[in-house]
């Protein structure tokens, strides 16, 4: 469990202009709790195909071009990676802007839960008409070698997670080669996070052609369009439309990536050579954005959200009552105003662990530590024997102090951290901003847990048990050979010196959280899952190790003429009705 929580750290860790992605589409219940004041679920000019004009060439820029192009390697799961990746392999379900899932039906005609007791199983009937590019068709053994590469019994297999795999018992034939049958060997509500996307089976069938055989190369597709050229050393890859798709016949001819940085990317659509690149968190680019006649700023909620991680295991913040006193003792809304400066959008907090604005799970969870309180955050420090004397808190003649790391190349991190700063010291706790190099930041500071307050970003996901477990997990682990006993929310038995932490970088969990998760992981009515879910948020809101900011924003600047494409948030782009009206 260790080597796959951390490794799905990397995926689920964002620092700054950087972005995460977890795919898949999740739980939803009725209703949402999110303020009036939401930001936008999507911002794509959608417009129906039948008014998008066929044929032309889409330029898209990216910031980073990949060489690992297996995004269930742990090296892959990349922006860049998914973008490209969207266009030409299959999925079993996709989600729309509030994160609802459905089946895409050009891969999967149905899939439904067959049997619940004494296993969870699941039946897929596939597309018939569904085939690889070299040929061969979409069967139940492309499904039953994913799964054995991803469920994390082999690990030589370079997986970034195996959740949801390593519950599944089998996956075999059903009736005939297009119906799988999948065994669950424990319940798990998120099913349908599996298989999105999916490869052929010759990508999964060693251990080297899963780590390698994706390269600096995509071998084999199967979407509605289909690789003209890889070029890693001009960093573009060329896409052109697949006559042999199935499904709705791809609007544009041709989609060129190509990868370049800083102002390359506005310098090269000014010169018209891209129509669409993502301008993350630049006031620069945004400002200019709004001024260029032919292009559009498209901003929608995104899929991470920015967090304060405190340390429970550091010094005074070992104390409850002190996290606490930090999470109310917080301005949230002036550290979200100086992160987000410039960028045109709406100082909202977010306050949940799981959901994002505008998912239909999300309530604001919060209570009184979602308020900025700096009379009740004394009051708690009071309690927890920290004495305010001549504008400094101390305990035994200690002062309290926090370190707050930031990586050295952030300008934001650094107002960020300041406005952090300015909001404590009132209430007499002193924080030294500490700068460390970016490659050492996670690395040798974070996951160790070499810190007191550290912010960063979190994916978020349709799919937000699975994607989030491993974050308020408790320790799983320890020297005296205690752990878990294999199963979601287990008990653990032996001793506890040596905490194994694995994803939970703020090193505090209990088994009541445990149990919650649990408990919503294993729902399999969504409506019910995400009930069990918020009733786990609010013990975690208890816990203050993790503080939400607010949900990141994705600003892209787009041609104005640009249909079905722009921010997405959590909608599955449809490549096939991305074109242009005029």
């Amino acid at each position: 469990m260790q080597a796959r929580w951390l490794a799905a750290l990397i995926a689920l860790i964002v620092v700054e202009t950087a972005t995460a992605c977890s795919g898949g589409p999740g739980g939803d219940a009725a209703g949402s709790g999110a303020p009036a004041a939401s930001p936008k679920a999507y911002d794509i000019n959608p417009v129906a195909r039948d008014k998008v004009k066929d044929g032309g060439t889409l330029n898209w820029g990216m910031s980073g071009f990949p060489s690992q192009w297996n995004v269930n390697h742990a090296d892959g799961d990349t922006v860049e990676a998914w973008s490209v990746i969207g266009a030409l392999m299959p999925t079993a379900f996709r989600s729309d802007e509030k994160g609802r899932i459905s089946l895409d039906r050009a891969y999967v005609t149905r899939a439904k839960v067959t049997r619940t007791t004494p296993d969870e199983v699941v039946t897929y009937t596939l597309n018939p008409k569904a085939r690889w590019s070299d040929g061969q068709p979409i069967t139940w053994r492309d499904y039953a070698a994913q799964w054995k590469a991803m469920n994390g019994h082999d690990q030589a297999y370079g997986v970034f997670a195996g959740s949801g795999y390593d519950s599944v018992k089998s996956v075999r034939k059903g009736a005939n080669d297009h119906e799988v049958v999948v065994t669950f060997d424990e319940p798990f509500g998120e099913w349908r996070a599996l298989f999105s996307p999916l490869y052929p089976r010759s990508a999964n069938a060693s251990a080297n052609a899963f780590n390698t055989g994706w390269v600096n190369r995509i071998p084999v597709t199967a979407g509605p369009f289909k690789v003209e050229s890889l070029d890693s050393a001009a960093r573009t890859v060329t896409l052109a439309r697949d006559t042999s798709w199935w499904g709705d016949r791809a609007k544009l001819d041709r989609i060129v990536f190509r990868a370049l940085q800083g102002n390359a990317l506005v310098n090269a659509y000014s010169g018209g050579e891209l129509d669409i690149f993502d301008a993350g968190l630049s006031p620069t680019a945004y400002d200019w954005g709004k001024g260029e006649p032919t292009a559009s700023v498209r901003q929608a909620g995104g899929t991470d959200f920015r967090q304060i991680t405190l340390n429970a295991e550091s010094g005074a913040l070992s104390d409850v009552r002190v996290r606490q006193a930090i999470a109310v003792g917080i301005d949230r809304k002036a550290v979200i105003a100086a992160d987000l400066k410039g960028m045109g959008w709406p100082v909202v907090p977010l306050n949940s662990h799981f959901y994002m604005h505008g998912q239909g799970g999300y309530r604001d969870n919060a209570g009184w530590l979602g308020a900025h309180d700096p009379a009740r955050a004394g009051r708690l420090l009071d309690d927890a024997g920290w004495t305010l004397t001549d504008g400094v808190r101390k305990k035994n003649g200690t002062e309290l102090a926090l370190r707050y790391l930031i990586p050295s190349d952030a300008p934001v991190a650094r107002a960020e951290a300041d406005a952090v700063r300015a909001s404590l010291e009132p209430i007499g706790v002193k924080v030294d901003v500490v700068t460390v190099p970016d490659a050492d930041y996670f690395d040798k500071y974070i996951v160790p847990g070499q810190f007191d307050l550290a912010a960063f970003a979190y994916a978020a996901s349709p799919y937000p048990v699975s994607a989030n477990y491993g974050v308020y997990l408790d320790a799983a682990t320890d020297s005296s050979g205690g752990k878990r006993d294999g199963k979601r929310g287990g008990e653990r038995s032996g001793g506890n010196e040596d905490k194994q932490w694995d994803a939970n970088l703020g090193r505090a969990g209990s088994p009541k959280i445990d149990a919650a998760l649990f408990t919503a992981g294993a729902q399999l009515d969504r409506g019910k899952a995400a009930a069990k879910l918020n009733a786990a948020d609010r013990l975690i809101w208890q816990q203050a190790t993790v503080l939400p900011l607010f949900q990141r924003p994705q600003t892209v600047i787009v041609r104005s003429a640009l249909a079905n494409i722009g921010a997405t948030g959590f909608y599955d782009l449809r490549y096939a009705d991305i074109g242009f009206t005029r």
